[in-house]
């Protein structure tokens, strides 16, 4: 009886045309792209609802890599059942009718989980919104290969070229959502963009591979045309006390300006946060902290020449002491305020010496010294945590003249069991400065920090420099001296900073109160 021997390398499936394979590499680019997107731009839709801490970034992420396992096993058992990409077309097609979905229900989405603890709400709102798209793109990858590889030999090759043109399209599409999309569009544009490309990926299969689908044809085209009226839709919110003066997307948050109905009021606001309020009538901030960084730093310092702003908000402090004849550099990390501040808040950039550069960047490289340094940079709720370390501080105390006097713009709880960042801020710069004061208005604080072991008023404050609306109040801060349980907090270092973990309730409720606010305006 004669032995039948079988090949050692036995056929997988059909080999597909040149051009198919081409299309299924191109699949692969634009899907890899696409995930990368949505995941990006998922934070930044929420932000302006729960912020961008690190319980933000941190379920975005989780929730992404959940997706993409179940979609890479999705997609694996799929491929073994049939090699028709038809069904894979379809799941690509689904994903990017449900993220259009994600921009007409991100903010009732997004204001449901505010009931949550930021930690779980976050958690929730980004499974709610992006599981389901990002589980249906992840199936691409595994699917791809077990059409594409011919036998068994070639599946170490093909499995590794669509994993780079995959990887590749990641690149890619990072670099278009970081560099292009979330600077010139907004938020709500770039994800029609991201579902309209997935569509046509889907549509150009069905015309050119599979004819006879028309159903996936016309809901392709029909998806099409709801992306298009969609997107060219006014985004802007309507209220019902304000009228919207400016709105814009940046590399940090949302921006707007808004003018109160009948009144001189005017507000900034970043991810729905006020960030600052001006009368412009009398061209003057009514922002209480505006008039204290300024008042403080004169109360406090004989001479003022020389000024370093980190942090520029809508120009308002800097530009109080460039009035006063002070040279005055500022730092900002976000240049798309810069024009919003010079057309709706009087800026007079010529005034200033601005550099676009992250505060700590900068004082790492900075060899100028200072007579006051006023620290106000804030990313949504709170401030960058690596500018509130003792290495940062210390820093910030190399650049300082002797007599020279920083001050802090903090939002800081003082109860017993919700004044771990008050007591740690509190700790950090007694490590680094003799002389540490608090002025406290309510959970607004300023710290003030010196080389004097006993910061005193060099001069009374100026109260006539300030709004009337907000006077008598100014004066009760400038006289309200505060101190804190010391043993509450810790001396936060680069190497170990958990302000955010410790300090989360109370920055999650400060959003909460702030966009509620928003939405009833």
């Amino acid at each position: 009886m004669k032995k039948t021997t079988r090949p050692l390398v036995a056929p997988i499936a059909p080999a597909v045309s040149k051009g198919l394979s081409r299309y299924l590499h191109l699949t692969a680019a634009v899907t890899g792209a696409a995930i990368m997107i949505v995941e990006i731009l998922g934070a930044k839709m929420l932000s302006p609802f729960v912020g961008l801490s690190h319980f933000v970034w941190t379920a975005q992420i989780a929730v992404t890599l959940v997706a993409l396992a179940c979609g890479y096993y999705v997609g694996g058992r799929l491929a073994d059942r049939s090699q028709n990409p038809s069904g894979l077309y379809w799941a690509i097609l689904a994903a990017a009718g449900y993220l259009v979905l994600t921009v007409l229900i991100c903010e009732p989405v997004a204001y449901w989980c505010l009931d949550f603890k930021l930690a779980v709400g976050s958690l929730l709102a980004s499974t709610f919104l992006f599981f389901i798209p990002l589980a249906l793109l992840a199936m691409t990858g595994p699917f791809l290969i077990r059409v594409v590889t011919s036998s068994v030999a070639a599946v170490g090759s093909t499995a590794g070229r669509l994993t780079a043109v995959g990887t590749l399209g990641s690149f890619a599409g990072t670099v278009c959502i970081g560099y292009l999309m979330l600077p010139l569009l907004p938020n709500s544009v770039s994800m029609y963009l991201t579902a309209a490309a997935l569509t046509l990926v889907s549509a150009g299969y069905f015309l050119l591979f599979s004819r006879r689908s028309r159903a996936a044809l016309t809901t392709a085209a029909v998806l099409t045309v709801c992306i298009a009226g969609l997107a060219s839709r006014s985004h802007t919110r309507h209220y019902v006390d304000y009228i919207e003066r400016f709105g814009g997307n940046s590399h940090f948050g949302d921006l707007q300006v808004l003018d109160r109905r009948n009144d001189t009021l005017r507000l900034f606001s970043n991810d729905s946060l006020i960030q600052n309020t001006y009368d412009t009538g009398r061209k003057q901030s009514v922002s209480m902290f505006t008039h204290m960084l300024a008042g403080l730093a004169r109360t406090y310092t004989t001479n003022i020449n020389d000024v370093l702003c980190v942090g520029l908000g809508v120009g308002i402090v800097p530009m109080d002491f460039a009035r006063q004849g002070a040279r005055v550099d500022v730092v900002e990390i976000n240049p798309a305020v810069v024009p919003v501040a010079v057309k709706f808040f009087d800026l007079e950039p010529d005034k200033l010496k601005i550099s676009i550069d992250d505060g700590r960047h900068f004082l790492n490289g900075c060899r100028k010294q200072y007579d006051v340094i006023v620290l106000d940079a804030f990313l949504g709720d709170s401030s960058p945590s690596h500018l509130m370390t003792r290495e940062a501080f210390a820093a910030m105390r190399r650049v300082l003249r002797p007599g020279g006097t920083l001050v802090i713009n903090a939002f800081c709880h003082l109860e017993a069991d919700r004044d771990f960042f008050a007591s740690s801020l509190s700790r950090t710069l007694e490590a680094v400065f003799p002389g540490v004061r608090m002025h406290s208005d309510d959970n607004q604080n300023y710290f003030v920090a010196t080389d004097r072991t006993e910061p005193r008023f060099v001069r009374p404050p100026d109260l006539e420099r300030i709004h009337a609306a907000i006077r008598s109040r100014a004066e009760v801060v400038f006289a309200r001296v505060v101190s804190i349980a010391p043993d509450h907090g810790r001396v936060m270092t680069d190497d170990f900073n958990p302000i955010e973990f410790y300090d989360a309730q109370n920055r999650e409720a400060t959003r909460r109160n702030q966009v509620e606010r928003t939405r009833r305006m």
